[in-house]
């Protein structure tokens, strides 16, 4: 009886052969869930990141090169944040599904204001720097720019302009952060010492993700949704937050101390605010694959805690159970989570788990019952395989505290197992009748 509990063990170890398969398939559907997103998503702008209004002016500057004073002219940009800069973003969504995958996307509008003190302008730049006003330009950024669903404006001391592409991409100067830059001339209203606002409005599609950089001094931003699940990320979290089943409402307010981006100098500097996004991700908390995964990182344990219920009911019932009947029982188990998987992007992973599962059980009572040929062992295992497949679901529902309760339910499954061989001979010998094994010993 000892060799043979070492045989199931060992085969159950062999059925995590079958289960890794299984888990590269689970892999290769969320691969091709994240590519028809991502494809999706393209059309529409993706995950847009959007910068708010901040001002550009060129300069140029002599640089000496040797002690007779001889220079030669170089030339780059001046950026200045926005003493304060306020935006509020209003975002409906939807999904858009292609065959099985699905994706959520948004219709968004912006309105960033931004307030400009150039009181203490320019600093940070060489002693002899000229600062071109006149050319000054004001800029905005998107991440994808094929997500505009209209033309942006910008509204400058009461005069609204159309938004450009930006004249300069600013790559060789370090100042790009990874967007499409639009830009409309300043040079009207930036002058030293000046005090003016420019407020820009924007309407933009994306799919699931939408963030602000902290272009202003001090930032504040008011997001409101009718996605129920966001997932707040970024450099900064919200300091208010109100989520229900219609949406979420969010306020962040980043002071300047916070940003650790200056407030002007040349435009490489401005390269640090990608690290101070304001962003949510629209959050499908009935992901198949995600909860799929979940369950498959657990197949060796239920895998074992099956077997180690037909070994008791072997050894307590006196009829043998083949190796091969063992591994049929593994293949089952295995392939409910092909069942699942396959179920779940059709009809989601509840009704999935509820039909896989209810299918698997009694797949396994029934062959309990054709190998000991007793209704009684179907009925043990229905309950017993029952129960299991009932803590896998909700295992996959706790999440976080999944691995604690697999634990808990793994010492259980080894001291029922205890209790139930207590009486065992294990040094009894297997040979002789080929359809039972001897009685568990009485002394």
């Amino acid at each position: 009886m000892g060799a043979k509990l070492i045989v199931v063990c060992t085969l159950a170890l062999l059925m995590m052969i079958p289960a890794f398969i299984v888990n590269g398939l689970v892999s290769e559907r969320v691969q091709r869930a994240e590519e028809v997103k991502r494809e999706i998503g393209s059309y529409l702008g993706g995950k847009q990141t959007f910068l708010g209004p901040v001002l550009i002016v060129p300069y140029s500057a002599t640089e000496y090169v040797n002690s007779d004073r001889a220079g030669k002219i170089i030339h780059g940009f001046y950026f200045a944040s926005p003493l304060l800069a306020s935006s509020q973003v209003i975002a409906r969504t939807e999904e858009r599904r292609r065959s099985l995958f699905k994706v959520p996307i948004y219709q968004a509008e912006l309105r960033m204001n931004s307030e400009f003190d150039l009181a203490a302008a320019p600093s940070s730049l060489p002693d002899n720097a000229q600062l071109e006003w006149n050319q000054a330009e004001i800029l905005v950024g998107v991440s994808d720019a094929r997500g505009a669903s209209s033309d942006a404006t910008i509204t400058i001391s009461g005069k609204s302009m159309a938004l450009a592409p930006a004249k300069h991409s600013f790559t060789s100067d370090g100042g790009s952060l990874g967007l499409v830059l639009f830009s409309v001339p300043a040079g009207e209203w930036a002058k030293p010492s000046a005090h003016f606002q420019a407020e820009a409005a924007l309407h933009f599609s994306g799919a699931q993700r939408i963030a602000l950089l902290c272009n202003g001094k001090t930032t504040n931003v008011q997001m409101q949704a009718d996605w129920p699940n966001p997932g707040f990320d970024g450099g900064f979290l919200p300091l208010k937050r109100e989520i229900t089943n219609r949406g979420f409402t969010a306020q962040w307010s980043v002071p300047y101390i916070a940003r650790g981006v200056p407030a002007e100098g040349p435009i490489g500097q401005i390269q640090g605010l990608s690290s101070t996004a304001l962003g949510v991700n629209l959050v499908e908390v009935a992901d198949p694959y995600q909860s799929v995964t979940r369950a498959t990182k657990f197949a060796l344990l239920f895998i074992g805690m099956v077997f180690l219920a037909y070994f008791v009911f072997e050894v307590t019932t006196g009829k043998r159970v083949h190796p091969a009947q063992y591994i049929l029982v593994g293949l089952a188990q295995v392939i409910f989570y092909l069942l699942l998987l396959s179920l779940s992007e059709r009809i989601g992973f509840d009704f999935g788990f509820l039909v896989a599962g209810t299918a698997t059980v009694l797949l396994l009572s029934l062959n309990a019952m054709w190998i000991f040929k007793s209704r009684v062992q179907g009925l043990r295992g229905f309950g017993c395989f029952g129960l299991l497949y009932l803590l896998i679901y909700v295992m996959m529902r706790l999440e976080d505290n999944a691995l604690l309760v697999g634990a808990v339910a793994s010492f259980t499954a080894v001291a029922v197992t205890m209790y139930f061989t207590r009486n065992i001979g294990w040094y009894n010998s297997l040979s002789g009748d080929n359809n039972t094994v001897p009685p568990p010993s009485r002394s």
